[in-house]
């Protein structure tokens, strides 16, 4: 079947160029992103041990979110996920809104990662200065993307089970030390007691715990990319069904499970924490050699995977706005082998543009930018808390038998989660001792103007009228390697 928009002509849409092990490794490692290694520790400050239960709070969150998010798209698997059923639930306004407000979301990440690396590679190679890294690391990146969306699943596959061996490794070998079953290492500060003997639990009260929520919500973006690859997928519905379902033990082994050992091989307020990071801490404090460098190449490796994910994922929203008239037409063309490749050079001209401004103004225009797309995670979260309420009662009416996967409690549990996202976006807005009161305001401001843009588009008449579940199913759907298509 054909995903292309009326007009295009070069390519036959999207295809099922993703195996089943891609997709796998994706929606294990969409998780894990560099913010967990390099943003922890800034929570533990604030929180102490009681920063797991930040973690768990927004874990739990991701997890409802996700379920709800899995039962639309195993219903109607396709590029847009969450901007596609909201255009479909909730208006066209909505659709285009979310889905330009994630897509310059990723474009800024794109930025932000790319910096990243040419920091630890200009570390490892002084020759080459950074933007040359960062050019470099962009190239490639871009390249591999270009050439088939295979690529992207084989970088990602590859990039997604370093990351997992590394912090499964990490989890072992600190409860091995945990428990002193581990031969040759000095763990003379690791012990159960660093949970409540430096001011207890919660040393800073019951309060900080909200603050640590603030500090890692973000950290968690990217769960949700699995469903947006499930269009390209060589059985989407098992993809998604797999990847919501194993959300549960991903969250609680590589989140919950690191940073507990981290907490408890060191005490929380330890001084090494705040210089090294928390997991280089963690591993320097059992004499591990090298431990630097290792992390180093591991949060490298977060950071690659990040930025590839970040590209695939900002060019195939984009596709999916130009496939509803929600962006340039040509956004929706594709190769002939199915790649949209105006979709991925125009989002990552983006990315050069703001890794440009991250250099020749870091505190002013780029601030504008990171500060403005801070807090769009929370806003996606809620518009699929909102979506999931309306698409569950049409899915019903329409095609019960495409619903699969259910989400709990439903309404009772959607509703709390809506609640909680709107109370933590409130929180933000008065906070102004880490920051997160400007970030939630720019956030706002250019959420207002996207919105004020489509609802503008909608009173011109410039929307098409929604595609039904099962027709926007069908158009996306992958041209090969899906049974039946």
């Amino acid at each position: 079947m054909n995903s292309m928009t009326p007009g295009a002509h070069e390519g036959s849409g999207l295809q099922a160029g993703l195996k089943n092990r891609h997709l796998t490794m994706i929606a294990i490692g969409g998780v894990i992103g560099a913010g967990l290694f390099v943003g922890s520790s800034s929570g533990i400050a604030a929180a102490g041990p009681g920063i797991l239960l930040s973690y768990a709070l927004v874990g739990a969150l991701v997890v409802f979110v996700m379920r709800m998010l899995g039962e639309m798209s195993v219903a109607n698997p396709t590029s847009g996920s969450f901007s596609a059923h909201a255009d479909r639930a909730l208006g066209r306004w909505a659709g285009f809104s979310i889905g330009w407000l994630y897509w310059f979301f990723w474009v800024v990440v794109l930025a932000v990662e790319a910096t990243a690396g040419a920091v630890i590679l200009e570390g490892w190679v002084p020759a080459v200065p950074q933007w040359a890294w960062a050019l470099i690391v962009m190239l490639v990146l871009t390249a591999t993307n270009l050439a088939s969306v295979g690529n992207y699943g084989e970088f990602e596959f590859w990039f997604a089970g370093i990351k997992v061996v590394a912090i499964g490794a990490f989890i072992v070998v600190g409860l091995l030390a945990i428990f002193g079953v581990l031969p040759g290492v000095d763990a003379e500060q690791a012990s159960w007691s660093n949970l409540t003997a430096h001011g207890g639990f919660l040393p800073n009260g019951a309060g900080a715990i909200m603050i640590g929520v603030l500090m890692v919500v973000f950290s968690f973006m990217g769960s949700e990319i699995p469903t947006l690859a499930a269009g390209e997928a060589e059985d989407p519905q098992q993809a998604v069904t797999k990847a919501t379902n194993s959300i549960i033990w991903r969250i609680g082994v590589f989140y919950l499970g690191s940073i507990l050992v981290v907490v408890t091989l060191l005490p929380w307020d330890s001084e090494k924490i705040a210089e090294d990071g928390s997991y280089v801490a963690a591993l320097d404090s059992l004499g591990i050699p090298y431990a630097g460098e290792v992390m180093n190449f591991i949060i490298l490796t977060s950071v690659l995977s990040c930025l590839n994910s970040g590209l695939y994922t900002a060019s195939r929203m984009a596709f999916s706005l130009g496939q509803r008239g929600d962006a340039p037409k040509s956004f929706a063309t594709t190769t002939r082998n199915g790649v949209p490749r105006v979709a991925i050079l125009a989002s990552v001209a983006f990315g050069f543009v703001a890794v440009f401004f991250n250099y020749v103004s870091p505190d002013k225009v780029f601030h504008f930018l990171l500060s403005s797309s801070g807090a769009v995670a929370l806003f996606v979260w809620l518009v699929i808390c909102v979506s999931q309420l309306r698409m569950r009662r049409i899915i019903l009416r329409e095609a019960p038998e495409k619903l699969v996967v259910k989400m709990w409690l439903f309404p009772y549990l959607t509703w709390a989660c809506i609640a909680f996202i709107v109370y933590v976006i409130g929180y933000m807005l008065f906070d102004t001792e880490f920051g997160n009161q400007e970030i939630m305001l720019l956030t706002l401001l250019v959420a207002a103007v996207v919105v004020g843009i489509a609802l503008v588009r909608q009173k011109l008449g410039h929307y098409a009228p929604a595609r039904d579940a099962g027709a926007s199913a069908q158009a996306d759907e992958p041209k090969a390697g899906v049974p039946g298509a």
